[in-house]
């Protein structure tokens, strides 16, 4: 017969603590505590502190601690670089010297002494917190030198430059092509000068412009010995020239007795094929770049040095912003000393105002750019104080005929701008 299953009661999980990382102890009035009394709340702040902190929220007060008892930033700073563990119980006396806590207790010790098992007097919490902290501060300084010999070998570490890295894949490249030209060394009756795919070597290899340049001065001296056999002098020519020059002459061409001028024919056409494939690659780089992109200016900081007049008392004028000016199909300005009102229209105007490129009106330091010279034009103004309060009322289509309507002489615009110039208007 099968024994009834026994289910056990399981046991109610003690609800956890709750750590809220603060305590409500304070020693205000410890002086009127006898000694027991005075042992047990320091040993429930110490329970309580160690059940609510973290050694890693602990070591902030060993920081304060120190740094009220005089330590220099130095020491701190080791403090903080050496391992937190084993740093808890050091925690705990920092944070209750730091709130309060007295360092030594007389009433405190002779209850001690009085308990049964103790043996030796009390002293004083910082004797042991500064033996603890001077371990501490030992161990950060073997941190920090450990530190300091690392970052010195990094800096120690050589980096070679970007044309250094380039030359070393520029020798991998070449390998193959050594390889081949070796074999003209071999035998030059059977070396085929164009043999070599230089287009799919260069594609394998990802040879571009920087690594093609580097390239072409390896071999850019491969033909110079040839060169100079060609311009072999006479019999009569070395006669007449000093022993050491002629001595040279004749070195050069007994090491090179051994070969044909067609041999050295197709030495010539290899180098010529491999220079003019390096020069493909560089061109074909120039041609497939994209063009730097113009950096594009803000309407302020085109205008920040024309010259303007802010504000006119006489005329009861006042300028707009320059900044409207860029990309403006017209400009119309007043000089006050002149009585010339003028008005300058745009080269190329951009009807849609949808800021195309090269559209509109522009400023270049102190003049005013982009408008069509034959239609920029200026009056002067007879009668300015009435003249100018009918601009003022003018709309878009009366401001089409207002410089016809006045009968003066019109002079063309130079689109210098100074400090007689009011800026009236822009469409």
């Amino acid at each position: 017969m099968a024994l009834p299953k026994t289910t056990r009661k399981k046991k109610p999980r003690a609800p956890a603590r709750k750590k809220t990382g603060q305590t409500q102890f304070s020693f205000e009035g410890w002086q009127d505590w006898d000694g027991p009394t005075y042992h047990r709340f320091v040993q429930a702040a110490r329970q309580d502190i160690y059940e609510q902190y973290k050694a890693t929220d602990l070591v902030q007060d060993i920081y304060y601690w120190m740094k009220e008892n005089g330590y220099s930033k130095t020491d701190i700073t080791a403090a903080k670089k050496a391992p937190n563990h084993g740093v808890h119980t050091l925690g705990i006396s920092c944070k209750l010297l730091n709130m309060g806590m007295p360092d030594y207790n007389k009433k405190h010790d002779e209850y001690w002494q009085s308990l049964a098992g103790t043996t030796g007097e009390l002293k004083p919490t910082s004797d042991w917190v500064k033996n603890k902290v001077a371990e501490l501060i030992e161990k950060g300084k073997v941190v920090v030198e450990e530190v300091k010999a690392e970052e010195k070998a990094k800096k120690n570490v050589y980096v070679p430059t970007i044309q250094e890295r380039l030359k070393e894949q520029a020798f991998i490249q070449a390998e193959a092509i050594d390889e081949w030209l070796e074999g003209w060394v071999r035998d030059p009756k059977t070396f085929d000068p164009k043999g070599f795919n230089f287009k799919k070597h260069f594609q394998e290899l990802n040879v571009t412009q920087a690594h093609a340049r580097k390239l072409k001065a390896f071999y850019a001296h491969e033909l110079e010995d040839y060169d100079e056999l060609e311009r072999m002098p006479t019999a009569g020519q070395l006669k007449k020239m000093s022993d050491h020059d002629a001595d040279m002459w004749l070195q050069l061409k007994e090491g090179y007795a051994h070969l044909v001028k067609s041999d050295i024919t197709k030495f010539r056409t290899a180098i010529n094929e491999l220079m003019a494939a390096l020069d493909f690659v560089i061109d074909a780089a120039k041609a497939t770049r994209k063009p730097r992109k113009p950096k594009v200016r803000s309407a302020s900081k085109v205008v920040e040095k024309l010259k303007f007049l802010k504000v006119d008392e006489k005329f009861k004028l006042a300028s707009i912003s320059p900044d409207q000016i860029v990309g403006a199909s017209e400009l119309w300005v007043f000089n006050v000393k002149t009585r010339k009102l003028g008005r300058y229209v745009a080269e190329n105007i951009d009807p849609t105002g949808q800021n195309r490129g090269n559209s509109g009106l522009s400023v270049k330091g102190t003049t005013i750019i982009g408008f069509n010279e034959a239609e920029s034009i200026q009056k002067t103004l007879r009668k300015p104080d009435v003249q100018l309060k009918e601009f003022k009322d003018a709309g878009k289509v009366k401001l089409r005929k207002f410089l016809d309507e006045i009968a003066t002489t019109d002079t063309k615009l130079n689109g210098r701008c100074n400090p007689d110039t009011v800026l009236l208007k822009v469409q």
